[in-house]
C-alpha cells in the first residue's frame, strides 16, 4: 500500500484550511475511509490533476471525475434526520473566490468551513454591498444527489450584482462553485424525504472604502447546511399577519434583487410578528398600501374559484425561483395562473392561500390577520391546490418523479 495516498476524514478544526490546488481531491480520496491500492496511485494523481484544474476555474465536467470516489463507502453524519429543523450546521467545508477592480474572478478554492478575514472598512460592512442566493440539494433513493434550477440563482445573482454595483461569477463559475461544495459535504446531504442541504452562495465587497463608493475588491463564497422545515408548524399551515406600518421595498428601490438589506428591514415587524404568536408577515405595497407584495423571506399565492393569482413581479417583488416553478408547474396541471396586483381584499375572501420559498418550497396559510379581522381558511389551510403543488414539486426535486421540464442536475 501506498501509505502516503491516505487522508484522513476532516478534523474538527473549521479555522484550518485545504491547500490549493489539491483541497477537492483530498476530499474525494479521504471519503473512501480506508488506504488506496498501490496501482492505483497514478490514476489518483491523474484524478488529483483534474479536480485541481476545477478549483482553478475550469469546465464542470471534471465534476463527473470528482464524483468517482463519492461512488465508493460514503460516511453519512450521524445525525437526528427526523427532527432536523431550519438551522445552521457547520459542515466540512466552504468555497471562496475573489475579484479585484478589473471584474474577473481568480482561482476559486474549498477551505475548511470556518471565520472569515475582513477588513473594518469592508465595503458591505459600512454600505450593505452584498447580495446572497439560496438553493437545496436532495439526496435521491439511489444515493445519488440532486441540485434544483442552479442556473437560475446564478442568473439571479448576475441581475442584483448588476443592480448593487459588483462584478458576479459567470454561470459557469457559480454552478461549478456550487457542484464542489455540495460534493465536498456530500455526507451531510440528508437522506431522501428527511430535509436537504441548503446551499448559501454569497456575493459581497470585501475591499476596504472609506467614502461612499464601491468596493476596490469582491468575495464570493458557498457554505451549506443540512436543513429541515422552514416554519417550526413543519408542513402544518402558518398564520401570517399584514404589516399595515412598514413595508418591504419601494418602486426604484432593491426589493426586486436579493441584496442582504432587503431583510434587515423585515427584522423589526417579523420579530413583532412571532412574538405575538405569528409565523411570518405579510406586506402591502408603499404607495396605494392594499395591493399584496410578498411574505419577509416568501412569495404568496392565492387561490379563489381554482384559478390562481400571485402578484406580478416589478421590481419590488423577488422574482423567487420556487415561485416561477410552482407557476410552471400549476399551468402544466391545467390550473389558470394570472400573475397581477392582488389585492388585500381579495386574500381576505380567498379559497386558500399559500406561500413559495427555497426555505418553505410551499406552505400553506391558515390563517390572515389584517387590522382587526382575522380569516381562516377551509380544511385548517390545508387546501388541496397547495398540497398538488408541493407534491408535484417535490417529487420532482428529489428525483421520484420524471423531470420533464429539465430543471434538476445530477451530480453523481
Amino acid at each position: 500500500m501506498d501509505r502516503g495516498l491516505f487522508l484522513s476524514r476532516p478534523s474538527t478544526d473549521h479555522g484550518a484550511l485545504l491547500s490549493s490546488p489539491f483541497s477537492a481531491a483530498s476530499l474525494t480520496a479521504f471519503r473512501r475511509r480506508r488506504f488506496l491500492p498501490h496501482d492505483s496511485s497514478l490514476r489518483i494523481q491523474n484524478q488529483l490533476h483534474s479536480i485541481s484544474s476545477l478549483v482553478l476555474g475550469a469546465s464542470s465536467t471534471v465534476i463527473c471525475e470528482a464524483s468517482m470516489y463519492n461512488r465508493q463507502t460514503v460516511e453519512t453524519v450521524d445525525l437526528d434526520w427526523d427532527n432536523l429543523g431550519f438551522g445552521l450546521l457547520p459542515t466540512d467545508y466552504m468555497y471562496m473566490m475573489k475579484c479585484s477592480q478589473n471584474g474577473m474572478f481568480s482561482k476559486g478554492e474549498l477551505l475548511r468551513y470556518g471565520p472569515l478575514e475582513l477588513s473594518p472598512s469592508s465595503g458591505v460592512l459600512h454600505y450593505g454591498q452584498g447580495l446572497f442566493e439560496g438553493l437545496k440539494a436532495y439526496r435521491k433513493e439511489d444515493g445519488s444527489v440532486l441540485l434544483f434550477r442552479p442556473q437560475e440563482n446564478a442568473q439571479r445573482m448576475r441581475i442584483g450584482a448588476d443592480r448593487m454595483c459588483m462584478p458576479s461569477p459567470t454561470i459557469e463559475q457559480f454552478v461549478d462553485a456550487i457542484k464542489l461544495t455540495v460534493l465536498a459535504n456530500k455526507r451531510w446531504v440528508p437522506p431522501t424525504g428527511k430535509g436537504s442541504l441548503y446551499i448559501r452562495p454569497l456575493l459581497f465587497g470585501s475591499g476596504s472604502v472609506l467614502g461612499v463608493s464601491p468596493a476596490p475588491e469582491y468575495t464570493f463564497l458557498v457554505f451549506v447546511s443540512p436543513v429541515g422545515n422552514y416554519f417550526k408548524e413543519g408542513l402544518a399551515p402558518i398564520n401570517l399577519i399584514v404589516e399595515n406600518e412598514y413595508h418591504r421595498a419601494c418602486p426604484g428601490g432593491t426589493g426586486g434583487v436579493k441584496t442582504i438589506g432587503n431583510y434587515a428591514s423585515v427584522l423589526r415587524a417579523l420579530k413583532k410578528a412571532k412574538e405575538n404568536g405569528y409565523s411570518d408577515v405579510l406586506y402591502l405595497d408603499c404607495i396605494h398600501k392594499k395591493y399584496l407584495e410578498e411574505v419577509s423571506s416568501c412569495n404568496i399565492f392565492v387561490v379563489k374559484n381554482k384559478v390562481i393569482s400571485t402578484p406580478e413581479v416589478k421590481g419590488t417583488i423577488l422574482p423567487g425561483i420556487t415561485r416561477k416553478s410552482i407557476i410552471d408547474v400549476a399551468r402544466g396541471q391545467g390550473y389558470q395562473v394570472e400573475e397581477r396586483p392582488v389585492s388585500v381584499e381579495e386574500l381576505l375572501d380567498a379559497d386558500e392561500v399559500f406561500c413559495t420559498s427555497t426555505g418553505v418550497v410551499v406552505a400553506p396559510v391558515r390563517s390572515i390577520t389584517y387590522l382587526d379581522r382575522r380569516v381562516e381558511y377551509g380544511n385548517e389551510g390545508l387546501g388541496v391546490v397547495s398540497q398538488q403543488l408541493y407534491s408535484s414539486l417535490t417529487r420532482l426535486q428529489m428525483g421520484l418523479s420524471e423531470d420533464k421540464m429539465g430543471w434538476t442536475m445530477q451530480l453523481d
